[in-house]
């Protein structure tokens, strides 16, 4: 069957009056439109516990087998556990914000999609590109923590590797590249390829076992508790408990990541207000746990950065099982990494079906009806940011993005509540705009405490990404009024499968 570009007639260009008003650049996507317009695309296969398993995927990973130790390390010391705390509230006030979202928009996109039938299209783009960003940035530190446990188990069974291929520049002598995290992005995207429903069973399976080894860990980290180890609690002072909770702060959001996938629920208005509070619950006693045994196992000076956990059950005479942890981290750990390649290529798929990006991007395998022209590029820029930066500065990239939009998504909720009270809502977000305020609040100070460079980075993606809304997006958008999609159904301006 041949296809034809319908011809399109000229597009001036606005006014400076028009740009900046509900036509141009802050023109709102419809709230109810979702239904409609998701209508054939992803397939719809989770239920409540898949979902579960896919927040929890991104919420318990490296930041409990790695970044743990790393904030511990560098920033905080036994402060670490105030580091967790101050994050977790946070990022409770996030959750509250992205549940009333979720129950209102059960839609691809999380926040991008949230903040565009909020506050415009501008501000959802920013925060769409923000987003691109920070997940895939956010599967290579995952990818980097498992790394270092794969390189752990190989050293204990006696393998020597050769030393160029065992981490990033800068993360030791002779190191050029961290091979196995590369490797681990890439393989991700396979399974992530073979579609929605084998994925999440992949998933949950994960899941349950990481979850496992934890409560493993706990249970026998608890008998090895040294009170010495906990002195001095705050060896960088409070600044360092505020500047490690800035950077632990993305190990408790991995909610956003399952919201995302907000079209591959069975019902996704009842089930992923639930789903966002239950597994930030789980989350929030896990890292607090894990914490206090982890430092009360091993002095904060002494844990090594690379395979925290093994080296301190090492240190107190449980090698043994330092390396069941070690296995287990490997194939636990993988899980936060997949939740986020997954919302990344959600968040990717949502722009294009937009027209904010190329709209081929938006057309899903015609079996798998995942959208397969988005994850390999996922898998290799991923790959690329695991296998060439040291985990800090991979972690410190995608720190400001989630900052940046959460503020933004607790903006839209007070905005919305004034524009939009009529809208049914699945699930209200108590004491607006209370909670809102205190979540912007604690997101502009750990901003803050974030390292200059970070920014810097930061600001220069987002410049990259204004040029190309310019050059791209504004005109291409399917909410701009000179814009004329096929009707619904035509595969070439509506494209819901390839």
């Amino acid at each position: 069957m041949s296809r034809t570009t319908p011809a399109r007639r000229p597009r001036p260009s606005p006014s400076p009056a028009g740009l900046f008003s509900r036509a141009g650049i802050f023109r709102l996507k419809p709230v109810d439109s979702s239904e409609e317009e998701t209508r054939g695309g992803l397939k719809r296969s989770m239920g409540l516990w898949q979902l579960v398993a896919l927040s929890l995927g991104g919420l318990v990973g490296a930041g409990v087998f790695s970044l743990a130790g790393v904030v511990a390390n560098q920033d905080a010391g036994p402060a670490v556990m105030i580091s967790f705390l101050i994050a977790i509230v946070a990022s409770g006030a996030a959750a509250l914000c992205y549940a009333e979202f979720a129950g209102m928009i059960p839609k691809a996109g999380s926040a991008y999609t949230y903040s565009y039938a909020a506050l415009g299209e501008v501000v959802g783009w920013a925060i769409g590109w923000d987003l691109l960003l920070e997940y895939t940035a956010i599967v290579a530190v995952v990818a980097i923590a498992v790394s270092g446990y794969f390189s752990y188990i190989l050293e204990r069974i006696g393998i020597d590797l050769p030393n160029w291929m065992l981490g990033a520049p800068g993360t030791g002598s002779g190191h050029r590249v961290d091979v196995f995290a590369a490797l681990l992005c890439l393989l991700l995207a396979f399974v992530l390829s073979r579609g929605t429903k084998e994925a999440a069973r992949f998933e949950t399976v994960l899941v349950a076992v990481k979850l496992g080894i934890v409560a493993l860990v706990v249970a026998a980290g608890a008998f090895h508790i040294s009170a010495g180890n906990f002195s001095p609690f705050m060896p960088f002072g409070i600044g360092g408990a505020f500047t490690g909770a800035a950077t632990a702060f993305f190990a408790v959001y991995g909610y956003d990541a399952m919201s995302a996938a907000a079209e591959e629920s069975s019902e996704a208005k009842r089930l992923l207000p639930k789903a966002i509070m239950i597994s930030l619950a789980i989350a929030a006693v896990v890292y607090l746990l894990v914490c206090v045994v982890l430092l009360g196992m091993q002095d904060y000076r002494h844990i090594d950065t690379s395979s925290p956990f093994s080296s301190a059950l090492d240190s107190v005479g449980l090698g043994v099982l330092g390396l069941v942890v070690a296995v287990g981290a490997v194939i636990g750990v993988t899980t936060s990494a997949f939740a986020n390649m997954l919302a990344v290529t959600r968040v990717w798929f949502s722009m294009s079906r937009d027209g904010l990006l190329p709209r081929s991007f938006a057309r899903n395998h015609p079996r798998r009806h995942v959208p397969t022209r988005v994850i390999w590029p996922v898998g290799i820029g991923s790959a690329v940011i695991a296998g060439f930066l040291p985990i800090r500065e991979a972690a410190d990239l995608t720190n400001i993005g989630i900052l940046v939009a959460f503020t933004v998504v607790a903006v839209a909720i007070v905005v919305l509540r004034r524009t939009r009270p009529d809208l049914p809502r699945a699930f209200r977000t108590p004491l607006v705009p209370l909670v809102p305020v205190i979540g912007i609040a604690f997101s502009c100070w750990l901003i803050a405490n974030l390292d200059p460079v970070t920014w810097l980075r930061f600001a220069g993606w987002m410049a990259l990404g204004m040029v190309v809304y310019g050059l791209f997006g504004f005109r291409n958008s399917v909410e701009n009024p000179r814009t004329h999609p096929a009707p619904p159904g035509n595969e070439e301006e509506t494209p819901p499968h390839e």
